[in-house]
């Protein structure tokens, strides 16, 4: 690991004390003082960090002049020997603190599920899906909302869009975009032969108005009678609503509400993700060139985990991860596992990268 050197972790600190000190000048305005608190906030635990490293070596230096003095050498190399042992895990969350952030990582998300090869199946295998990240959520204290659905004859869904919100979403559900794959025997299979299907998850950070400008004149808003399930009343009025952004031929259909202005209000605020979703791609595309990466490369083609219902178990194969624990894992707490383990490798791919620059 890249050693961080005194100097840098003494501007850390003095940045910390620059902020705080600016914080208390008089006369700042709300807006000076809204625009500090959030540095501060940023900065605060990196120099907690710092602090740490530096008390560390600070008392290795101690002990090294201690161990000197003949009558204190034993005491001072077992108190340097515990040290030794501490300093590299605070040097490693320091440098974890200092590498660049996601930008995204606090925004809520958008969690898209579709049924891919297996027909029925493949439709029960993504309501499955469904209900282990809303029971996740759920563990996490986060809001889950469903913002469209659209269910298969034999139950689960062909298609279904939530959103998620609440502190870290975005940053713990990132990785989960890509193909899931299923092996287990259907109900509807009398053989009781094994089946493959698959559903692709796609997780999107959710947009603000200020993130992404549209323009009236960039849209094309047809309303129509919904289809489906909902009641008369979804039936025989116009609430339907299709928007087409003309400049990228993004179509959003939203048609669950029966009003249809909230119906388009879903659609843009769906819209307006994938826009910016489009963009975070087109950026880290342009960043990263031809060097495909598992963070905000966008690339939903490749199978990234298997469900085994006949072993019990869950292979994650972008980190050859296999645990044999596939019921608490779908039940939804048991998946932090999984999330962690791929954000430590995230973690571990970012610091070699930093220290081979």
């Amino acid at each position: 690991m890249t050693r961080i050197t005194g100097r840098r972790i003494a501007q850390i600190e003095a940045r910390k004390d620059e902020l705080q000190n600016a914080m208390a000048a008089p006369n700042l305005s709300a807006d000076e003082f809204v625009r500090l608190s959030k540095d501060y906030a940023e900065i605060e635990p990196v120099a907690e960090a710092a602090r740490e490293v530096r008390r560390l070596r600070a008392e290795l230096e101690v002990l090294a002049g201690m161990a000197e003095d003949p009558e204190l050498r034993d005491m001072a190399a077992e108190e340097a020997e515990e040290i030794r042992r501490k300093l590299p895990e605070a040097e490693r969350a320091l440098a974890l603190k200092l590498l660049p952030r996601d930008a995204a990582d606090d925004r809520p998300a958008m969690l898209e599920i579709r049924a891919g090869t297996g027909g029925d199946e493949a439709a029960l295998f993504a309501g499955d899906l469904l209900r282990m990240y809303q029971r996740y959520a759920e563990d996490k204290g986060w809001r889950f909302e469903i913002i469209s659905a659209s269910t298969a004859e034999m139950g689960g869904f062909k298609e279904v869009v939530a959103s998620v919100t609440g502190q870290g979403v975005f940053a713990r559900l990132k990785f989960e975009s890509g193909v899931h794959r299923v092996q287990r025997v259907p109900v509807t299979e009398s053989g009781g032969r094994i089946h493959t299907s698959a559903a692709t998850v796609a997780v999107l950070p959710e947009a603000e108005e200020v993130d992404v400008q549209i323009d009236d004149k960039d849209l094309r808003i047809d309303v129509y009678r919904s289809s489906g399930p909902g009641g008369q009343s979804v039936n025989t009025t116009d609430s339907a609503v299709r928007i087409t952004h003309l400049p990228t031929g993004l179509v959003v259909i939203q048609q669950d509400e029966k009003s249809q202005h909230k119906n388009k209000a879903k659609a843009l605020k769906v819209l307006r993700t994938r826009l910016y979703e489009a963009e975070r791609e087109r950026l880290a595309s342009e960043r990263a060139g031809a060097r495909k990466s598992m963070v905000g490369s966008g690339d939903r083609s490749e199978r990234i985990r298997t469900y085994n219902f006949p072993q019990g178990r869950v292979t994650d194969h972008r980190i050859n991860l296999t645990l044999h624990r596939l019921p608490e894992i779908l039940e939804g707490p048991g998946l932090d596992e999984v999330v962690s383990a791929l954000i430590a490798e995230d973690e571990a791919e970012r610091l070699a990268q930093l220290n081979e620059q």
